[in-house]
């Protein structure tokens, strides 16, 4: 089962961070691998904002859609994400959002199991890297929006 996380502090608020984790339709635009994404429910509930998407994920052959349920918690300034349909057995993906100073420390986990047993093993063995690699597109991504001179 492909587990890893990630940390990285960007040069942003808080803020404007977590509407760019929000802004799913848009990842096919810089997030590494994922080729479509459509959001069919967008609500805010109390505090959370719930939203359902499908993303489109692949890589040479190999492309997928799977479609999840994500909770924005405004009191926690958190992100979870779940799986409700597609090839994974079980997703976890959380994020939690930390400002100081005009920098936002982000930390990114990720969780989850693939039906097909064959690809979970190739993806157990590249996915830290995979994680790293959809990191640096947040990043760039901020620093292009939130940083022009």
């Amino acid at each position: 089962m492909p587990r890893a996380s990630v940390k990285r502090s960007i040069k942003c608020k808080k803020e404007q961070l977590i509407n760019l984790v929000l802004d799913i339709e848009k990842y096919p635009k810089f997030v590494p691998f994922c080729l479509g994404a459509k959001i069919y429910d967008k609500k805010t509930q109390d505090n959370l904002l719930l939203i359902v998407a499908d993303l489109t994920i692949g890589k040479g052959p190999f492309k997928d859609t799977y479609k999840s349920d994500v909770k924005f918690n405004k009191k926690e300034d958190s992100i979870y994400v779940t799986n409700i349909d597609g090839p994974l057995k079980y997703l976890e993906n959380k994020w939690f959002f930390k400002e100081n100073n005009n920098i936002t420390e982000v930390s990114f986990d990720v969780d989850f199991e693939l039906k097909n047993h064959f690809l979970n093993i190739i993806m157990t063995k590249s996915f830290q890297f995979g994680l790293e690699k959809i990191a640096d597109a947040f990043e760039k991504r901020a620093d292009g929006l939130f940083n022009k001179i």
